[in-house]
């Protein structure tokens, strides 16, 4: 078969094709695939690293390895510190180069791309299912259980099936306040949570040529919540940008092909789309800020590998300037990473924030998965700029969480109630 025969590739499809001996893989097809980066946390890699020692190998790349302590740290109790000593133990035995310890950290997945580790035409694995967030600087990156991941840090390679790719196209300007996390929540409220499964989702469209890519990171963070496999967006000046005074090693740029095959096609008029927020207890379960009503919260988390970026940071701040968390509500903001973290402190958000009445904290996981700092009592509602609210998720399964953007988030903690920015005025 010459080029010129070759079907059509979407970019899930292209990606493989180039990380296997498959020059043209089909949705279905079963591939063994050499991976770029593989990645595990401090509740995920103590798994991986007791599947990996009954190999009785040594790693395939201690630089291709990231190990991130970030969802029970600062370590909150003494089963959480036992998890990230195996963590660090292995890191120092093999020399992972990658390794990042508390006051060096960051959510893993804002950390990441920050770092310049994750890069256009990857393939990443992650025993985490929002690895998916790598998906917005054009690579394929997908969540996979611990013992996957132990034989992907021993060999570099994984078994992956090669999905169908959905394409969902935006267009039309984004009104004031409506950002990435509206588009997401959007999108999952329509399609469902289980509109993508075992997908890819390619992000298209001018609307997504003009976010930024600190919204499209959010994007493709919540691209799991839909059950796609992976979230893409097409690499372009934006994306170069980023990467290019980040990047570690060289990359490849793979587009989709003109006339490739896509099992759905959606389009959506993103002018129309106003803030939104996810109810409990699905992110699918979506309304417009215009349907909320009147709902009395009791904290607002802003941060998470969703929003927790200076962009998310910025966005907060700026509505909360001057003014005051509701009485009522605890408001807990922290920062993604320690490079976002400092920054808030050199430009005064921190300081917008403290003054307001809200904590502000080291980089970690903890209350988006109930962890800690931030953990809720029966009958509580949180408005949490997270990316799950399934029963249960941030505390007792008789507490409520309401998933929105920076800006909502925001509004409501100095509201006391889910509000948007517009009720500031």
């Amino acid at each position: 078969m010459n080029h010129a025969d070759k079907p059509a590739m979407t970019m899930a499809e292209k990606i493989l094709a180039a990380h296997t001996n498959v020059d043209t893989p089909r949705p279905g097809d079963l591939l063994d695939v050499q991976v770029d980066l593989v990645l595990a946390n401090d509740i995920t890699a103590p798994i991986a690293i007791q599947e990996f020692a009954k190999l009785g190998v040594d790693v395939f790349d201690r630089d291709r390895i990231a190990l991130v302590p970030d969802h029970f740290t600062p370590n909150k109790d003494i089963k959480s510190a036992t998890q990230a000593q195996m963590m660090r133990d292995f890191a120092k035995k093999h020399a992972i180069t990658h390794y990042f310890e508390v006051g060096r950290m960051g959510i893993e997945h804002a950390l990441l791309p920050e770092q310049g580790l994750v890069l256009p035409g990857d393939v990443i694995v992650g025993a985490d299912s929002h690895t998916c967030t790598y998906g917005a600087v054009g690579a394929f990156a997908t969540g996979m259980g611990s013992t996957d991941i132990a034989v992907a840090m021993a060999t570099g390679r994984a078994w992956m099936r090669v999905p169908d790719t959905i394409r969902i196209t935006y267009r039309g300007a984004l009104q004031p306040h409506v950002s990435g996390k509206d588009l997401i929540l959007y999108t999952i409220g329509r399609i469902g949570v289980d509109g993508a499964l075992y997908q890819a989702i390619e992000f298209a469209g001018p609307t997504i040529d003009a976010l930024s890519m600190d919204g499209r990171f959010t994007m493709a963070n919540m691209a799991i919540e839909a059950g796609a496999k992976a979230g893409l967006f097409a690499v372009d000046d934006a994306t170069l940008a980023y990467v290019k005074e980040r990047a570690q090693r060289s990359y490849q740029l793979i587009e989709a092909d003109p006339g490739a095959q896509y099992a759905k096609e959606i389009a959506f008029d993103a002018s129309a789309i106003e803030p939104q927020v996810a109810f409990p207890h699905l992110p699918s379960n979506t309304r417009g800020m215009s349907e909320v009503g009147d709902i009395a919260i009791d904290q607002v988390v802003i941060g998470s590998c969703t929003n927790g970026r200076w962009e998310d940071l910025v966005v907060a701040a700026e509505l909360m300037k001057g003014r005051q968390v509701a009485p009522s509500v605890r408001c807990i903001v922290i920062p993604g990473t320690q490079a976002v973290y400092l920054q808030a402190v050199r430009e005064g958000l921190a300081e917008v924030f403290v003054e307001a009445g809200a904590a502000f904290s080291t980089p970690t996981c903890g209350p988006c998965l109930g962890g800690h700092m931030g953990v809720l009592a029966a009958g509580e509602r949180c408005v949490s700029t997270t990316n799950r609210n399934f029963v249960g998720r941030m505390g007792h399964p008789e507490s409520e969480v309401y998933l929105a953007s920076p800006a909502v988030a925001a509004a409501s903690a100095v509201l006391g109630r889910i509000a948007g920015p517009t009720d500031l005025e």
